[in-house]
């Protein structure tokens, strides 16, 4: 017999707080468990911390445009997204759903239907995201566990220093560029596409924060961080992680 099914997660996008609070409580009073953002700056960093199952997009957000936000996370995040909007030209519809989105909602809507289409979305793309609990990655003697937000012992260091008394803290920053880099192992992220997923668009061109950033990750995590083995930079292309 099979384990006790999963409880969904959803990520709700939308700057109105009446009608955020309002999605809130339809989806946890049918068990599901919920996410919020009011901005698409908020919602990129939210979704790759913790990648939900589903998402509920307003296209009218106050920082971002929502297609940008689904451009956004179609370059890493696979399940569904459900757009609602107040927009209802076809071309919003369109632009939408060439961007990425599965489904489109105008408001005012009826909350039976919005529910109706996110489970049959689900049902489509059951087990096509990246939520599933990824295995513990290994970066110098430490062992990065993404799922639990972990980082402990995994062995005697393979440089010449002693191994630290107790494990590195990392920053919400630092994990949302772990776990970008450790779910695609042994592939060239670009530093735009980093950038973005990280801190959203309109940040492509702020390379400083990414040299900043892996350079202190590498200070936490390789033995010799002059000659890091597992986050790489391939210069003028990108960063990687290899296992």
């Amino acid at each position: 017999m099979g384990g006790p099914a999963r409880t969904p997660a959803v990520l709700v996008i939308e700057d109105q707080a009446g009608l955020r609070r309002t999605l809130l409580m339809n989806l946890r009073a049918r068990q599901y468990k919920v996410l919020a953002a009011g901005t698409g700056r908020i919602a990129l960093a939210l979704a790759l911390a913790h990648p939900p199952d589903a998402i509920i997009l307003d296209l009218g957000l106050p920082d971002i445009d929502g297609t940008e936000v689904i451009a956004g996370l179609r370059r890493w995040y696979r399940a569904p997204i459900i757009v609602l909007s107040g927009r209802s030209k076809p071309c919003d519809k369109i632009g939408a759903l060439d961007a990425g989105a599965d489904d489109y909602v105008t408001k005012p809507f009826e909350m039976a239907e919005l529910l109706a289409r996110l489970r049959a979305a689900l049902r489509r793309h059951e087990g096509s995201g990246i939520r599933d609990n990824p295995r513990p990655a290994i970066v110098g003697r430490w062992q990065v566990d993404l799922a639990s937000y972990r980082v402990t012992g995994a062995g005697p260091a393979a440089g010449p220093a002693p191994a630290p008394a107790s494990a590195p803290r990392l920053t919400p920053i630092e994990w949302q560029i772990l776990q970008f880099l450790l779910r695609r192992p042994g592939q060239l992220v670009g530093p735009a596409e980093l950038l973005t997923a990280v801190w959203g668009p309109g940040f492509e061109r702020r390379t400083d924060y990414l040299r900043f950033h892996v350079a202190r990750l590498r200070r936490k995590l390789e033995d010799d961080p002059a000659r890091p083995r597992h986050l790489l930079t391939e210069h003028g292309m990108g960063y990687r992680y290899q296992p």
